[in-house]
This record gives structure tokens, C-alpha cells and sequence, in this order.
């Protein structure tokens, strides 16, 4: 369908002008909407199976409440898109996830119909909740609060925190629960078999509704008659269906499953839902990436499926012949070949199978693999757990998402130095996903803490040395660090060898200034140097590759400190209390007083963009570290190269 074509959307500029429609209308809509997601991203990627399983919720949602002043809460935005177009942005969505551009997930920043940031799941219960409460003391007592949450992110623990102080704090909130059975990958775990398995009987819901409605009408529902009313229906729907209901064991009303695909019915529910007293909860059955068939048979590829045709479905992938692997798949064969070797070894995700390659191994040891849903503090203490008794873990994490499981790093693994492989993927910028994903404070969040060695690779043959050191006796917790995208090497499968802890090694010699770097943007000082030497720039540039943050390795340091006396660090990381801080007190407490200037991201969150762009915007892009290698030296007699 062209947009020339469309019926209703052209004329649809905010909410306002949706709910002008009439019911039987939106329907159409819905197919226009899921059109123009789908013209959208075959050029600009995204996420799109999410956004095209909520198409009819959205709709109904915008259509049904008066936004902005009612709130929707949605949880992770990767189902936002709909949303996004609906609310004044269908314009701009051209520049979706681009410098610049609009925002890849909602932001109270962007939109006021963006309610709370939500880039990280598992929050819509929690920060709605929130709201509820600051309505009621605000005196907004007519604003309608609705958290939307996939059944992936109601396995977070966060999901259930909120969800017990649902029940216990006077609200009107409802909760809709999407699911779709997904995650990124399939979900996991016993919450989605409970779901795949409740019904509820239509007809009592339809008669308990309209009971609590008359009841409600003629003053006679409290909140404490209420409760024992919820109490009793809870125990006759028990009785009828054979089954408990972990939500009204809440106090939580439930209505439920439902087609979520149904917009005339949606629209119905909500309207029926809307002035309806105490915390309820709305569950519906969807598909995700309902209406083109490619996404539904392939909703895990077709997350964030890159450029596509949209007639055929064929997605446009660029040549990955004579190229560098990705580091997750590195990771992924290592790990395996590893595991074929060392039989304690075992690996953990969470809900991260296909985005860290741990299916490599999921598909050749399923025994020896867990996916333990959207859980990162539990997926650490569960590798925990199993270190205590005699198992070697790989627990692979997104560094943006493992700042969750700080507390069980600290309590659950460093504390009994516990042999526990945390591999942090996506660590450092990770481009269009903005200031939500970035993985930039894992450093200096992690090298105060006691026991943990941090190391990062350079490239894809220190990675599978890392890797096959961290799995040998004695190691204790061990961090390892990686970014998204691709390595430098195309003949990457090197024979492993141990690599000492704490020791870093030479790139190339130099003697008037020294670069120091730690991981894969130690690549990108190599390009610098490339770059002042095309400019016949006589700036004689020694860099070092320090491969670990902790321990730092003293005597390499020391052999800097008497030969220079000026240093810059490189890192992808945060600089405050980053590897450049961590140098900076190890000269300082050894009293060497020398000039160093630390490159790394600044104090601020920075936004969404390609890599490149970001660590341009950052001043660790390879143009910027020769610019400050220059000014470094600008008062010596290399001033001809400024």
C-alpha cells in the first residue's frame, strides 16, 4: 500500500485526529499504519516485529484515552514505533534512529506523549505505578494510567517488584500485558507456560464486570469489600478453570486472554476498563510481526531484520565474504570449542541467545546452555551458584544491561571470588540505539570492586586468548569487555594460549609521546598514527595496549612513566573513574607528575547515531586522537604539525 493510497493516516497529525474516526474505521487504519511501518523500515532499519505486533493496541490505546494527559507507559520501546507515528512524529520518523534524529525508543524528551524513558525492560509497572500515586496527591483525578509490558519483560524481577506494590497501593492502573510469547528470542522459564496456558471464561468476566459496575454504582464497593469480593471470585474462578491466577492472588483484577489483533474489540475492553475502580490487568494474545508474513514466521530475525525488499522479504544483508567476524560470534565458536575441552564449562544468557551467540553452543550442548530469560541479576547468581560447586560459567551480559546485576557481581561473585566469566558484548558505543544501550560505564562501575580482574581485547585473537585464560584454574571472577560489530582479522581462529594476568604488550615504539589504550579502540589510535604519518607529521608515537584494567600492569607503566612525559589514554568508556583515571592514580601514587590527557566519553549521555559519528562526537575517533597527539605536543618542536 503507497501513502498515497492511505485513506485515513495522511490526514492523522496527533490523537485528536484519530479519535475523530469512527470504530468500524480503524481497522483500515491499522492496515495503513502497519503499511507505513513497513515502507519506513526497508530503508531505515529498526525494530520492527515488535512495533508491527502492537498496531491494533496502539491505535485502540490513542484512541480510547486522551493522551498526552493520560499516561501510557510502555515497557521497552522497540514496540513503540506505531506510537511514535501516531503522536506527530510520522514526518521526522524518516530520520528514526539517525543523528539528530528522532529518539530509537520514547523519551519524555521528545514527546510529551512519550510519557518515561523506556530502553531497558521491565519498568512500565514500576514508573506507572508511580505516576498512579502522583496523580491521586497531585489532584489529578481524572488522568488514566496504563503500563504496557511484553510477557518477556514481566519475567524481570522488576516487573514482579512493581506488581507486589500494586497491590498493596491505592490505584486505578491498568497493566496490559502483550504477549506474544517473545522476548527478542522465544521467551523462557515457567511464566510463559502459565501464560500460554491461562483462560479465563469470557462470560464470567462479562457478568463480574457488570456486577462490580452496579455495585460500584450504588456506593455499596468499597476498598474493603472489594478485596473480599475480588477474594471470593478469585477462589469460584479457580474452582471453574482448575487453575490459580498469580495475578488476582495480587489483588489485581484480570481480564483476560484476548486477540490482541482485534481492534474493535480492544477499543471495547478499554473503554469498558477505563473508569473502572482498583488495579486491573488486561491480557492479550499477539503476534509479533502480525501482518507480513516473513516476520511472522521469523519474528527473532525480524526483531531488527536491516534493510528488506518488502515484496519479496528478502532481507538486503552486505557481503560478509573476506570480512572480520563479529566479535559475539568469536565469542560464540570460542566458547564452544572451549566447552568441548573443559567439561565444567557452561553458558548463561539472558534472553540474549541469538544477539551474544550463545545459540552456537545452546544448538551443540543444550545441557550446557541456559537462556534464562530477561534476568540479568538473577542470571549472575545463578552462574554464581553453580561456580560455588565446581562448574566454570560463561555469563554473557550487554554491558548497558549487566549495570543490573551490579549488586549480585559485587555480593553473590566477588565476594567469594568465585570463578565466574562475566563477557560484557556491546561494550563501549553501540550506535542507533542511543544513550539507553551504550555500554560505556562497566569500567568504572567494576574496577573498584575487590577480586575481579577486567580485560579487553584488541582484537579477535587476544578475545580467544581472554577467553581461554579466564577459564583456567585459579582466575576468580573475570571480566571481559568486547564491542558490537565486527573485529580487524579475517583468519581469526588462532591457536589459544594463556595470556598473564595483568600484562600488556607494545604496539609500536616511539619516544615523544606515549598512547595508551584499552580493547577495540586501541584500532582506532593505530589509524591515528596512520593518519599523522599521511600528514608527514614527525611526532614519534609509542602505543601500548594495556588489555587490562585491572590489574593494570605496573611494570609497563613504570617503563612509560620513566621514558615519557606525555600521555593520553584511549578508552570507549566513560572517562570519570574510567582505564584513564585508573592510569592517572597509579602515576599519582607512585609519584610520577607527568601531562596526561584522558580520551573517553565525556559527562554526558550521548545519544543515537552510527559508531563512527558517536566516537567522533565523543573525540575518540581516530581524527580526534591525532588532533590531541598534536596539541599534546604543540609547545615542543613538533608544532609544524598543527
Amino acid at each position: 500500500m503507497e501513502s498515497n493510497e492511505f485513506k485515513y493516516l495522511n490526514d492523522i497529525n496527533n490523537p485528536n485526529d484519530l479519535r475523530r474516526l469512527k470504530v468500524e474505521q480503524l481497522p483500515q487504519l491499522c492496515a495503513e499504519l502497519r503499511a507505513d511501518i513497513l515502507k519506513e523500515l526497508s530503508v531505515n532499519p529498526g525494530h520492527l516485529a515488535s512495533s508491527m505486533g502492537v498496531v491494533e493496541l496502539t491505535v485502540a490505546l490513542h484512541y480510547v484515552y486522551n493522551t498526552p494527559e493520560d499516561r501510557i507507559v510502555w515497557d521497552v520501546g522497540h514496540q513503540a514505533y506505531g506510537h511514535k507515528i501516531l503522536t506527530g512524529r510520522r514526518d521526522s520518523f524518516c530520520t528514526n534512529r539517525k543523528l539528530y534524529g528522532i529518539k530509537p525508543f520514547p523519551s519524555p524528551t521528545e514527546s510529551p506523549y512519550d510519557s518515561f524513558i523506556c530502553g531497558h525492560s521491565s519498568n512500565s509497572i514500576s514508573a506507572a505505578l508511580g505516576m498512579a500515586v502522583a496523580a491521586k496527591r497531585t489532584g489529578a483525578n481524572d488522568r488514566h494510567i496504563v503500563a504496557v509490558i511484553g510477557d518477556g519483560a514481566m519475567s524481570g524481577g522488576l516487573a514482579f517488584e512493581g506488581l507486589n506494590n500494586v497491590s498493596t497501593t491505592p490505584n486505578d492502573m491498568l497493566i496490559i500485558l502483550n504477549d506474544n510469547n517473545m522476548s527478542i528470542d522465544r521467551s523462557v522459564g515457567g511464566l510463559k507456560h502459565y501464560l500460554l496456558r491461562l483462560n479465563t471464561n469470557k462470560t464470567y468476566n462479562n457478568l463480574r464486570f457488570k456486577i462490580s459496575k452496579w455495585l460500584n454504582a450504588k456506593g455499596y464497593l468499597n476498598d474493603d469489600r472489594r478485596k473480599g469480593i475480588i477474594r471470593l471470585s478469585n477462589a469460584l474462578k479457580s474452582a471453574i478453570s482448575h487453575q490459580q491466577n498469580i495475578f488476582e492472588g495480587l489483588n489485581i483484577r484480570y481480564f483476560g486472554p484476548f486477540d490482541g489483533h482485534n481492534v474493535i474489540e480492544l477499543v471495547r475492553l478499554l473503554s469498558q476498563l477505563k473508569e473502572m475502580k482498583g488495579p486491573k490487568l488486561l491480557h492479550l494474545h499477539t503476534i509479533k510481526g502480525h501482518g507480513y508474513a516473513p516476520a511472522e514466521k521469523a519474528a527473532t530475525i525480524w526483531h531488527a531484520p536491516g534493510c528488506f525488499d518488502i515484496n519479496t522479504g528478502e532481507r538486503i544483508v552486505s557481503e560478509s565474504d573476506n570480512v572480520p567476524p563479529k566479535y559475539q560470534d568469536v565469542f560464540g565458536e570460542t566458547l564452544l570449542e572451549l566447552a568441548k575441552a573443559n567439561s565444567r564449562i557452561v553458558g548463561i544468557t539472558p534472553a540474549m541467545p541469538s544477539g551474544c551467540s550463545m545459540n552456537i553452543m545452546m544448538r551443540a550442548m543444550p545441557d550446557r546452555a541456559f537462556d534464562v530469560g530477561i534476568a540479568e541479576g538473577h542470571a549472575v547468581t545463578f552462574s554464581a551458584g553453580m561456580a560455588k560447586d565446581g562448574l566454570l560459567p560463561f555469563c554473557n551480559i550487554y554491558s548497558s544491561f549487566s549495570q543490573r546485576a551490579y549488586d549480585n557481581i559485587i555480593h553473590d561473585v566477588a565476594i567469594l571470588r568465585l570463578p565466574v566469566v562475566i563477557c560484557l558484548d556491546r561494550a563501549g558505543l553501540v550506535g542507533e540505539d542511543g544513550a539507553t544501550h551504550h555500554g560505556v560505564f562497566d569500567i568504572a562501575a567494576l574496577r573498584c570492586v575487590p577480586n575481579i580482574t577486567i580485560a579487553s581485547p584488541m582484537n579477535e585473537h587476544e578475545m580467544r586468548n581472554l577467553m581461554y585464560t579466564a577459564q583456567l584454574p585459579d582466575k576468580g571472577p573475570f571480566v571481559i569487555r568486547y564491542p558490537r560489530g565486527r573485529g580487524v582479522i579475517t583468519d581469526w581462529h588462532n591457536e589459544m594460549h594463556e595470556i598473564k594476568v595483568g600484562t600488556g604488550r607494545k604496539i609500536k615504539d616511539g619516544h615523544d609521546i606515549a598512547v595508551l589504550s584499552i580493547g577495540h579502540i586501541g584500532n582506532n589510535v593505530t589509524e591515528a598514527i596512520n593518519v599523522l604519518n599521511q600528514q608527514d607529521c614527525k611526532i614519534s608515537v609509542a602505543h601500548y595496549d594495556m588489555r587490562f584494567v585491572k590489574p593494570l600492569d605496573e611494570s609497563l607503566l613504570k617503563d612509560i612513566a620513566l621514558t615519557f612525559d606525555n600521555i593520553i589514554t584511549v578508552e570507549d568508556g566513560v572517562r570519570e573513574g574510567g582505564f584513564g583515571s585508573a592510569v592517572t592514580e597509579w602515576f599519582t601514587d607512585n609519584n610520577y607528575f607527568k601531562n596526561i590527557i584522558r580520551l573517553g566519553i565525556p559527562d554526558t549521555f550521548i545519544e543515537h547515531g552510527t559508531v563512527a559519528q558517536l566516537q567522533h562526537i565523543a573525540g575518540i575517533d581516530p581524527e580526534a586522537i591525532a588532533n590531541a597527539i598534536k596539541n599534546a605536543l604543540k609547545s615542543s618542536d613538533m608544532n609544524d604539525c598543527l
